[in-house]
């Protein structure tokens, strides 16, 4: 594993997330332009034609699911994500600071294809200090009514999956994969729905 992901993973072992419901969802937001260079985003980069057309598949993948709340990041690329898959449910999401990606300070703008989850950007978070944030976020966000679906960022997925144990396959880091986190025994499992509707196999 890589060494900052590790060091993400201890930091979240210590105080792991006990969500009171059974089953969750999770969608990171569509692709952007800096997604697709690799690039250290700002928080206002938009969704790309490609962004909006997955966004727009997760919501035809999660209408029928029996989502009661949908809790987003207020990023742009989130925010824009979480409108597209609330339409069908009539359910306004409600927006939380929280759930923004990690800041990287004087990175934003460089690449990010060799990123270091342990550094500590100037200007930016630490990774203790996202982590911490994160859970406190994610935690408030699976108290609301269940099912909830949250829409927020790959480092979102990261931290989620560490606080409950759960590993993370470089396929389910996907944009605009939605994710169904449910119980496991006395832990957790997760699938995507993509790869039901399309024939892959669920990845526990």
């Amino acid at each position: 594993m890589n060494p900052g992901l590790l060091q993400l993973a201890t930091l979240a072992a210590a105080h792991p997330l006990v969500p009171a419901c059974d089953h969750f969802y999770f969608l990171r937001h569509g692709q952007t332009e800096c997604n697709a260079r690799r690039i250290f985003q700002a928080a206002d980069e938009p969704l790309s034609a490609l962004g909006l057309q997955q966004a727009a598949r997760a919501a035809e993948l999660l209408a029928g699911e029996p989502i009661r709340s949908i809790v987003s990041s207020n990023v742009h690329r989130a925010l824009t994500t979480a409108h597209a898959v609330s339409a069908p449910h009539g359910i306004a999401p409600w927006v939380h600071e929280g759930l923004r990606e990690r800041h990287f300070g004087e990175l934003i703008g460089t690449s990010s294809a060799n990123i270091d989850w342990a550094c500590a950007p100037t200007g930016g978070e630490t990774l203790s200090e996202f982590v911490a944030r994160k859970r406190t976020a994610l935690d408030q966000a699976l108290a609301q009514p269940a099912p909830v679906l949250i829409v927020a960022h790959g480092g979102s997925l990261y931290v989620l999956a560490a606080l409950l144990g759960v590993p993370v396959d470089m396929g389910l880091l996907g944009n605009a994969q939605p994710l169904r986190f449910e119980r496991d025994g006395a832990g957790w499992r997760v699938r995507s729905l993509l790869q039901q509707v399309d024939g892959g196999a669920a990845i526990a």
